[in-house]
């Protein structure tokens, strides 16, 4: 059957409100989504971030009594809030198989020259490739996004073969687990979110990985380990804030990448870890910069 959609503008301190009370008007789903393509990284520990613009949106019955419902909606808003909704847009939703079109928008997705990226439903392309089995999803990083595909490719394009790889912000697993698919000997993943650690093993089973080949840590319990090859896909004042701390988990002579960073922030970030390694020009992928650097001698 077709669908009626209702969709709300929000913000971050009325989204969850309006989505627990759409629920309560009877609506059979309700998601958020981001009204004004705001990327969302690495929220700080114990918070749920959303957008400066959200658009929450229910889908309810195609026999739902639509202006009772409006009402409805309306006049439990103003007595909550004391404000009113002066915006609800409605459109009546095709019915489709929702999963089998979602799936079908994810290929396999090909990085540098050795690397692959391939869905749980589709066969690897390459077989004799590095092929990472990883489900496109909203949480953690699928490799979609131009910093995580910086990151990638950076990785294809090197000898990383029986090195020590720390993933710090490691989230779905996709960097380090990439790194070991392509021979690294070792991957310590570290990361905030509890949710992102279960997410990163869950990955490494998946794809075989030994569980003694990939160790995960929260950041306070997070070993003195030096490493071959610092990753950090987070954000530019994170990065900024940890450049001591991450330079300290960098062998003399060890390589350093970080991504997260839009163009206007990579000589800031550059210049936090100067001190410590020969940063190279940024490399850039529509708003993203990718900085890498070798630790210096000493």
């Amino acid at each position: 059957m077709p669908w009626i959609q209702l969709q709300i503008p929000a913000d971050p301190d009325n989204a969850d409100q309006l989505e627990d009370l759409l629920m309560e008007m009877g609506a059979d789903a309700v998601s958020m989504e981001d009204a004004a393509d705001q990327p969302l990284y690495e929220p700080d520990p114990g918070t749920t971030p959303l957008w400066q613009q959200t658009r929450v949106t229910g889908l309810f019955g195609a026999d739902t009594e639509i202006e009772q419902l409006l009402a409805a909606i309306r006049n439990a808003w103003h007595q909550q809030t004391q404000q009113s909704l002066a915006e609800i847009e409605v459109t009546l939703v095709e019915d489709k198989d929702w999963e089998r079109a979602w799936m079908d928008d994810f290929k396999p997705m090909q990085f540098g020259h050795r690397l692959w990226i391939v869905p749980s439903w589709h066969d690897a392309p390459d077989p004799a490739a590095a092929n990472l089995l990883l489900d496109p999803g909203l949480a953690f990083g699928t490799g979609t996004h131009p910093t995580t595909a910086l990151c990638l490719e950076w990785l294809d394009g090197q000898d990383v073969s029986g090195q020590q790889v720390i993933d710090y912000g490691c989230g779905s697993g996709i960097l380090g687990l990439a790194a070991l698919l392509l021979g690294a000997r070792h991957v310590i993943g570290v990361d905030t979110d509890a949710q992102a650690l279960e997410a990163s093993r869950d990955n490494a089973r998946r794809n075989r990985v030994a569980d003694d080949r990939l160790d995960l840590y929260v950041p306070e319990n997070e070993p003195a380990t030096q490493a071959d090859v610092l990753l950090a896909n987070i954000l530019a004042q994170p990065l900024i804030t940890l450049a001591a701390h991450l330079a300290s988990r960098v062998k003399p002579g060890g390589h350093l990448v970080l991504s997260g960073i839009l163009s206007n922030q990579a000589r800031e970030v550059m210049a936090a870890y100067e001190p410590w390694f020969t940063m190279e020009e940024p490399v850039q992928r529509e708003d993203w910069i990718r900085l890498t650097g070798r630790r210096l001698n000493r």
